[in-house]
């Protein structure tokens, strides 16, 4: 197999149509639970780790998404926790489940509030502590992961679980082994495809909760892009109505 453009768009092509069909039925579940919350006046709270940080992005404070979305992320321990920045240098930061922790308790959470958490890989500790703290407080949970991958490797937590087996609804992102989709001739592959399903089916699971709305009679609480305008104007009056519980931080 040729390694280019082209073979990475056809990879891509062939497999983001089928995982999108496959995790219909999960986005729809998906979906339920985040749409009961919105309309208990419940926020969404995203979080990644690595490259997954995009996806929760993708939930999370963006131009046609849910204004009630807030991300959490391992850099909260700094901007909110007074942690030295010197902190995030450490690349097993993600793996210590005790930091999971401290950015739960650093979040503005109440009762009724749903989790997005996303992990491709699905073992380390910070991801399958934060989804067992989560579950134990009573929240639902809404994983997005490759089960392919996750597994094939050792868990990293302590009770040996994966953030699949903690989840009230697993989304699977479709992503190989690895994540990335061509193999090389010498070994390893390039290509990586997580961050492109995985920004697909966070927009489908929101895409699928505004329109519920929609159905219902309700005004969906949708962002407009801050660069058209009367964004800015439109965000604020919505923002209002959550001030404390959602962050628009760095």
């Amino acid at each position: 197999m040729s390694i280019n453009s082209q073979t990475y768009a056809e990879a891509i092509s062939d497999l983001l149509p089928r995982v999108m069909r496959e995790q219909a039925p999960q986005v729809s579940r998906a979906a339920d639970l985040i749409t009961e919350a919105i309309r208990a006046d419940g926020v969404v709270h995203a979080f990644g780790s690595g490259h997954s940080q995009a996806l929760a992005m993708e939930i999370a404070g963006r131009a046609g998404g849910l204004v009630p979305t807030n991300r959490l992320s391992l850099r909260d321990i700094v901007l909110y926790g007074g942690e030295p920045a010197s902190v995030l240098d450490d690349v097993r930061l993600e793996r210590d489940p005790s930091v999971a922790e401290r950015v739960l308790a650093l979040a503005p959470v109440r009762d009724g509030d749903v989790f997005v958490i996303a992990s491709s890989s699905g073992v380390n500790g910070v991801v399958v502590e934060l989804a067992r703290l989560v579950k134990e407080r009573g929240h639902g949970l809404i994983a997005i992961t490759s089960l392919d991958h996750t597994g094939r490797v050792e868990p990293r937590h302590p009770s040996g679980k994966r953030l699949c087996d903690l989840a009230d609804v697993v989304v699977d992102n479709g992503a190989p082994y690895g994540d990335a989709a061509l193999p090389l001739p010498g070994g390893g592959a390039t290509g990586a495809v997580s961050s492109v399903t995985g920004a697909a089916l966070a927009q489908m699971i929101v895409t699928e909760v505004v329109g519920r709305l929609i159905e219902a009679g309700e005004a969906p609480p949708v962002y407009l892009s801050m660069n058209v305008p009367g964004g800015d104007e439109h965000n604020n009056q919505l923002e209002a109505r959550y001030a404390g519980r959602i962050r628009r931080g760095a």
